[in-house]
C-alpha cells in the first residue's frame, strides 16, 4: 500500500552555467534559519571545493536539506557545464520535481535544454525560476515565452506545460509571482515548492529499497552512498543486500553499519530514515553509483538510466623526461594508476583503460573541462604525470562508417567579430545552422552544428579573435559521418636545442623567432618547447646560450638587451597549444610543453615516415 510523506520535499536546482543556482541555494539556507545570528558565511557556500570556488562553477552534485515550516526541503544543487552532464542525470532520479532557474536576459541555453529533457524524460514537475530580474537589461516576460516555447520543443505533456513561474533575484535574496513586482523574501519559492513538488510516495511496510544515485569518499570511513528511500525503512545494524538493474548477478550481503540525513549543510546521524528520505550510509566498501540496498527478503534492483558515454579521451603518462621527479609527490605508474581507478568510486562519467604499456593510460571524459578538472585536482594532490592531446573517440555506425561526436555551439558574439568566428570554425569543419542578432542589435548569436574535433584548441583562439567579448557554450549532439581532416594549428613551435638554464642572451635572440613562453633563469631540456613561431614548420633555438666575453665585450653590454615579457600559459591554454606530437608535463608547481620525440635526429625520422 502506497502512502505519501507529507513532510518531505526533494527538489533538484538544475539550469545553465552561471544562471545562479548555487547563490539561489546559499539565500534558501540563509532564510530558512541554517545560519546562526552574525555567523560569517562565505559566498556559494555550497562550492566547497578549492576549483569550484577559483572558477566560478559547481562540479560536484551536493545536497543540502532545509525546514520551511514543517516540511523538510532536500535541496541537490548541480553543474550547469555540459561536461558534467554525469552529475546531473543520476541526481534526477533522488527527487520528485525540479526548480528550472532561467537567467533573465539570457534566457534558455544550450544546457538548459539539456538538464530539462532529462528531468521532462522522468516525467518530474518543473517550477521556472527566472533568475537575475534585478539586471538592467532583464527581459522576465519573453524569457518567460522563451521557456515556454523550449518545454513544446522538447514534448512536454500538459501537466508539465501548466508549470508555475517565479521570478527572482538570488543576490538580493527575493522572489515574487509576478514579474513587475520585487518581492521581499524567498517566502513564494519556499510556498511553491511546498505546494507543486509531490510528496514522495512509497510502501513503508514493504521490504527495503535505496537506489544510490551519488557515491562521496572520505579517507576516515571510506565510500559514503547517498540516495532516496523508495520503500520500506533502513536501520543501522540493518543487513541488506546489494543489488544493480545492469548487473543481475550481483548480489552482495553487507550491514549497515552508519545512517546519516542532511541537516543544513551537515549530515545528522540517524538510527533509521523512512520513505522519501534522502540518507548517506558509510561503511560498505562494494558501493556503486546505480547500486539498490534491498531487504534479503525482497531483492528487486530499481532501474537506473545509463549515463551518457565519453566523447574524448587523453593519454595519462608517466613523466620520462630529464627533468622528472624533482617536484612531484607521487611519480610512478603504480601510483598514477592507483589514483585515476579511485576517482571512478565517485565519477561515473570517466573511463580509464589500461594500455598495451604499464606506463601509459587512456582517459576519456565527457569534454576537455571534465579531464582538465581532473589533471588540476591531481597536480594539487601531489602528482607529476604528462599528457598528450585530447582526441576523440570515433564509432562505427551499422553501415561500417566511421561516424564522430558532434556538438552544437551557440556563440554570441559584437557585430564586428562576427566574422572572424565565422571563418575559423568554417576552416574547422563547423555548419552555421543559425544567425540572428540580440541586445538590441549589438551582438550577433551564431548557431554551428560542429565536429569536437573542431573545438579542441579553439577556445584561446576564440577570446583572441573577440578581444575577450564572445561568449560560447556548447553541447554534445550525437555522432555524425566523419567530416574529413581538421589542422589544428598552423603555427610551429619553439623548441629548445640543449639542457640548461635560459639565459637573457639566449632569449633575446629566440625572442625575434616567435612568442617566448618562458623567461630567463628557467631549466630547460633538448626537446621542450619553448614558444610558438609565426611559421608553420618548428624551429630549434639556443636558449641557454652564453655572450663570449672577451676584452673587447663586457658583461655589462647585456643590460641593454630588451625582452618582451613571455607568454605564460595557463593548463588550459597548454592543453588547447599542445600538438598531436607534444606532451604537457605536469608536476606540482611547473607546466611544460614537450615534443613525445626528444631527440632532433629521431624525430626528423619518425616525420619523414609519415
Amino acid at each position: 500500500m502506497k502512502q505519501k510523506r507529507e513532510d518531505v520535499r526533494n527538489v533538484a536546482i538544475i539550469a545553465h552555467v552561471d544562471h545562479g543556482k548555487t547563490t539561489l541555494v546559499d539565500e534558501l539556507l540563509k532564510q530558512s534559519g541554517v545560519f546562526r545570528e552574525g555567523q560569517t558565511v562565505a559566498e556559494r557556500i555550497m562550492d566547497s571545493n578549492d576549483i569550484e570556488r577559483e572558477r566560478g562553477i559547481t562540479i560536484l552534485s551536493k545536497n543540502t536539506a532545509v525546514m520551511y515550516k514543517d516540511t523538510k526541503i532536500n535541496i541537490v544543487d548541480t553543474p550547469g557545464h555540459a561536461d558534467f552532464g554525469g552529475e546531473v542525470e543520476r541526481v534526477l532520479k533522488m527527487v520528485n520535481g525540479v526548480i528550472l532557474v532561467v537567467d533573465a536576459f539570457e534566457g534558455p541555453m544550450p544546457q538548459t535544454k539539456f538538464v530539462l529533457r532529462k528531468a521532462l524524460e522522468l516525467k518530474l514537475p518543473v517550477i521556472v525560476c527566472i533568475n537575475k530580474i534585478d539586471r538592467p537589461e532583464a527581459r522576465p516576460d519573453e524569457v518567460m515565452d522563451e521557456v515556454l516555447e523550449l518545454f513544446l520543443e522538447l514534448d512536454a505533456d500538459d501537466a508539465q506545460l501548466d508549470c508555475p513561474f517565479v521570478y527572482a533575484s538570488a543576490k538580493s535574496g527575493v522572489a515574487s509571482m509576478e514579474s513587475s513586482e520585487t518581492g521581499i523574501s524567498m517566502e513564494p519559492l519556499f510556498e511553491t515548492i511546498v505546494n507543486y513538488i509531490p510528496a514522495p510516495e512509497g510502501d513503508s511496510q514493504a521490504g527495503t529499497q535505496v537506489l544510490i544515485s551519488t557515491v562521496d569518499y572520505n579517507e576516515y570511513v571510506g565510500r559514503i552512498g547517498i540516495g532516496k528511500v523508495d520503500n520500506g525503512t533502513i536501520r543501522v545494524n540493518q543487513e541488506v543486500v546489494i543489488c544493480n538493474h545492469h548487473d543481475p548477478d550481483k548480489q552482495v550481503k553487507v550491514k549497515v553499519s552508519k545512517l546519516y540525513e542532511f541537516d543544513g549543510l551537515n549530515k545528522v546521524e540517524v538510527k533509521e530514515a523512512g520513505i522519501g528520505s534522502i540518507v548517506a550510509i558509510s561503511g560498505i566498501a562494494d558501493l556503486h553509483i546505480g547500486d539498490t540496498l534491498c531487504s534479503p527478503e525482497a531483492v528487486l534492483p530499481i532501474p537506473f538510466q545509463k549515463i551518457s558515454e565519453p566523447t574524448i579521451a587523453m593519454q595519462f603518462m608517466v613523466n620520462d623526461s630529464p627533468l622528472a621527479g624533482q617536484d612531484g609527490k607521487y611519480v610512478t605508474s603504480r601510483h598514477i594508476r592507483d589514483r585515476l581507478f579511485r576517482e571512478l568510486n565517485t565519477d561515473v562519467s570517466l573511463r580509464v583503460e589500461e594500455t598495451d604499456t604499464t606506463e601509459c593510460f587512456k582517459v576519456s571524459g565527457r569534454g576537455e573541462l571534465h579531464l582538465s578538472v581532473l589533471i588540476e585536482t591531481m597536480r594539487r594532490e601531489g602528482y607529476e604525470f604528462a599528457v598528450s592531446k585530447a582526441e576523440v573517440l570515433y564509432h562505427t555506425d551499422e553501415a561500417g562508417r566511421r561516424t564522430e561526436p558532434m556538438e552544437l555551439a551557440y556563440i554570441d558574439v559584437p557585430n564586428e567579430f562576427a566574422g572572424a568566428v565565422i571563418e575559423k570554425l568554417g576552416q574547422r569543419k563547423g555548419e552555421l545552422r543559425n544567425m540572428g542578432s540580440m541586445s538590441g542589435g549589438t551582438y550577433t548569436r551564431l548557431e554551428f552544428s560542429i565536429p569536437a574535433r573542431g573545438l579542441i584548441g579553439y577556445r584561446g583562439e576564440f577570446l583572441t579573435d573577440t578581444k575577450g567579448n564572445g561568449i560560447m557554450n556548447t553541447i554534445f549532439d550525437g555522432y555524425a559521418p566523419y567530416k574529413g581532416d581538421i589542422q589544428y594549428r598552423r603555427q610551429g613551435s619553439l623548441i629548445a636545442f640543449e639542457a640548461g638554464e635560459s639565459i637573457t642572451y639566449g632569449l633575446f635572440n629566440a625572442q625575434e623567432r616567435g612568442t617566448l613562453f618562458i623567461g630567463p633563469g628557467e631549466k630547460v631540456y633538448g626537446g621542450m618547447v619553448v614558444g610558438q613561431t609565426g611559421r608553420s614548420e618548428d624551429i630549434e633555438v639556443n636558449v641557454c646560450k652564453k655572450k663570449q666575453l672577451t676584452n673587447t665585450r663586457s658583461s655589462g653590454a647585456d643590460d641593454a638587451l630588451r625582452l618582451v615579457p613571455p607568454r605564460i600559459l595557463s593548463m588550459e591554454q597548454a592543453l588547447d597549444f599542445i600538438d598531436t606530437d607534444e606532451l604537457l608535463e605536469i608536476t606540482p608547481s611547473h607546466l611544460r610543453i614537450r615534443k613525445k620525440i626528444l631527440d632532433p635526429t629521431l624525430r626528423k625520422r619518425a616525420a619523414l615516415k609519415k
